[in-house]
């Protein structure tokens, strides 16, 4: 049956309204804006498509099944998006929702384009259960959907409110998410389920806010005051992503430094910490540094920054936390990390400062040996150019974990404060004599002995040695260091990409 204009305009007014009113009223008391309205604040005016507006449309109180999906343009580069509509049924998802986002990330592969997730949702509509979740349609081709996605595409993922039980996977599945602290978060269980399956009380802030996530668990990457503050920062990490794996990153024009002096940053005493933040900053184009993770595993550093205009991947050891020592947590930072710039053609850049990866019977059962290969493995694999800076120590396992000499960086490159050892002369000289050390009658005699041999350890391990044997490929002045690098990154550009012969690793996870 044919419908005319004018009932046609109504379906689609009240399509376009979203849920009922109340529904709407209450969103905006907790400072949530509509879904229509996040995508307005995202996209480029005028550039959205969407598809799937009727879906549902015969049913009663599902306008669009619950979320929107379409193309759009951010910055002027398209992208395919999906965004979750709490107003109707809190955004909860029934067949339809499901179909449509699995469409959406088909659609994102198949145009070679990323994709941004919206995300507010309750989970999946238990009473609809049967249509949505196992067939091969279902909620969880959603995931498969993504996992083909990963590494193909860049993935983004905005977080409003809740990303309830199976739901919570599509962040999960994401490259960075953007949480709206006091609004976002992620849980399998409500706090509700977790108490009766398991007797504790607890609360979903508590279990899965956003402060959780972006500091604890690392399942979050940004922690943003508003809604608006996620969507800028959904639109500046899209700025350093090529639109998929087989572009390069996109450049910019090229900025100086802010003129900060790098030595002058470095304490002379790798006893006293310093803030590896402020050197990345300094070192690289002003107001390029988007640090990711900022609250979660914060020894070490990491994000992108550009470089003569170019975009670059920097990860760097910060003694301001845990002295720079590698943890579990940290390793994984890492290698995620790593594994995102490797897909999307970013070079990298190691700034060394670490002591090793930490020791003691905590993070064996945590299981350090496993997490710090994992963290080998991916830089090994990484294939882009990159180059080891060591700007003051790398200590035992630390100079592999940091791209050192043995695992094909473009460059390792030294400055004057570095030392590269099994560990440092305090520790080693413990360790070498430390029963003659005790053995010795006065404290007089005993640090003079020390101080002799680590006189001795100092001048074995002495960077200038380690140049003239090609363990450093140069050693550089502070001040020099930023016009070397880009000199180098420039002239790995060309770069052969090829790895090994085989199908994938198998990943020590």
């Amino acid at each position: 049956m044919a419908i005319d204009d004018e009932a046609l305009a109504q379906v689609r007014k009240r399509v376009l309204a979203g849920g009922a009113e109340r529904y709407h009223a209450a969103n905006a008391a907790k400072g949530k804006l509509f879904a229509r309205e996040r995508i307005a604040l995202l996209v480029d005016e005028g550039s959205f498509v969407e598809d799937g507006l009727y879906a549902n449309s015969l049913a009663d109180g599902l306008p669009a099944d619950g979320v929107v999906t379409g193309v759009a343009r951010v910055d002027g580069r398209e992208v395919c998006l999906m965004a979750n509509d709490s107003t109707v049924k809190a955004g909860s998802w029934g067949a339809r929702t499901v179909e449509k986002i699995i469409r959406i990330i088909e659609r994102a592969v198949q145009y070679g384009v990323p994709m941004v997730y919206l995300v507010d949702s309750a989970g999946a509509r238990i009473t609809d259960q049967v249509d949505l979740f196992p067939g091969r349609r279902g909620a969880g081709k959603i995931f498969h959907t993504q996992v083909k996605a990963s590494g193909a595409i860049p993935q983004a993922c905005a977080l409003f409110g809740p990303s309830a039980a199976g739901g919570a996977y599509i962040p999960a599945f994401c490259d960075i998410v953007a949480m709206v602290d006091g609004n976002a978060s992620m849980y399998l269980g409500s706090d509700r389920m977790v108490e009766m399956v398991t007797g504790e009380k607890t609360t979903l802030e508590a279990m899965g806010g956003a402060r959780v996530h972006c500091a604890e668990s690392g399942v979050g990457h940004f922690l943003c005051k508003t809604e608006q503050d996620a969507l800028d920062t959904v639109k500046a990490y899209l700025s350093y992503l090529p639109s998929n794996w087989e572009q390069r990153p996109p450049a910019a024009e090229a900025k100086d430094s802010p003129g900060t002096d790098l030595g002058a940053l470095v304490p002379a005493s790798e006893r006293q910490a310093f803030d590896m933040r402020r050197y990345v900053k300094g070192l690289v184009d002003a107001g390029s540094f988007l640090e990711i993770q900022a609250l979660w595993a914060k020894e070490l550093t990491i994000g992108f920054a550009r470089l003569d205009g170019e975009v670059l991947g920097v990860v760097g050891n910060n003694s301001m936390f845990k002295g720079g020592v590698l943890f579990p947590d940290s390793a994984d930072k890492a290698s995620r990390f790593v594994q995102l710039c490797d897909a999307f053609n970013i070079p990298l850049l190691f700034l060394c400062d670490v002591p090793g990866f930490m020791v003691g019977s905590a993070v064996e059962k945590q299981g350090i040996i496993r997490h710090g290969a994992k963290m080998i493995t991916a830089i090994s694999e990484a294939t882009v150019p990159k180059i080891c800076v060591v700007v003051r120590k790398a200590y035992g396992a630390g100079l592999y974990a940091m791209a050192g000499p043995g695992f094909d960086p473009d460059a390792t490159i030294a400055l004057p404060t570095a030392k590269i050892a099994v560990m440092g002369a305090e520790a080693a000289v413990n360790a070498v004599y430390a029963n003659k050390i005790a053995a010795l009658d006065s404290d007089e005699e005993r640090a003079a002995f020390v101080a002799e041999r680590r006189a001795a350890y100092e001048q074995d391990i002495d960077i200038m040695r380690l140049a003239s044997e090609l363990v450093v490929d140069t050693v550089v002045e502070p001040g020099d260091l930023r016009d070397e690098l880009i000199r180098r990154y420039r002239a790995a550009r060309g770069k052969e990409r090829g790895f090994a012969r085989r199908r994938h690793g198998v990943t020590p996870v």
